[in-house]
């Protein structure tokens, strides 16, 4: 039922394929859960096709091994009219271990609009509130992430204009 489904976790289990040259899980393959992962929660909350419009504040704090069993943990933290904040946490552990001892590995905001199908318009999403001190902390915390993300587009433009313009000379 849209409007419910705040919170998604899914697990995967890092696999030898999934390792870059230094034997560990590839940044790449992170993104690529965190962008599943987001997607199903944006799905979860808005009942419509999603995109991903943007991603901030992504850092890579640990490493994850293979034969890891890894948690991607989606919460959303904001929505506007048509778009859905899910802060990401990317947590990895021996599946021996007790869960207690998964590390953090990887976190980010990402940012997702709701489409009314595949190459339609985007659609409004069901409004989520703060309802508590922590919730409000995360709010301006993507509020921050997203604003962050704006000023490194003005400065890709601005890159931009002067690269194209020097090309015309």
């Amino acid at each position: 039922m849209k409007g419910h489904q705040r919170q998604l976790t899914m697990r995967f289990l890092a696999e030898p394929a999934d390792v870059n040259f230094g034997g560990k899980v590839h940044g790449g393959q992170v993104m690529k859960w965190i962008d599943q992962a987001g997607y199903a929660a944006a799905v979860g909350w808005s009942g419509h096709y999603s995109v991903t419009v943007a991603v901030g504040g992504i850092r890579f704090v640990a490493p994850i091994r293979i034969g890891d069993l890894v948690s991607v943990e989606a919460m959303l933290i904001h929505t506007g009219n048509t778009s859905m904040h899910f802060a990401v946490d990317v947590r990895a552990r021996d599946p021996r271990e007790d869960e207690a001892e998964a590390r953090l590995c990887t976190h980010c905001v990402i940012v997702f609009v709701a489409m009314d199908a595949p190459e339609g318009a985007p659609v409004v999403v069901p409004a989520w509130e703060p309802r508590n001190d922590e919730d409000r902390r995360l709010t301006e915390y993507a509020m921050q992430v997203m604003a962050l993300g704006k000023g490194v587009e003005q400065t890709v433009a601005r890159y931009r204009q002067a690269t194209d313009a020097a090309r015309k000379q």
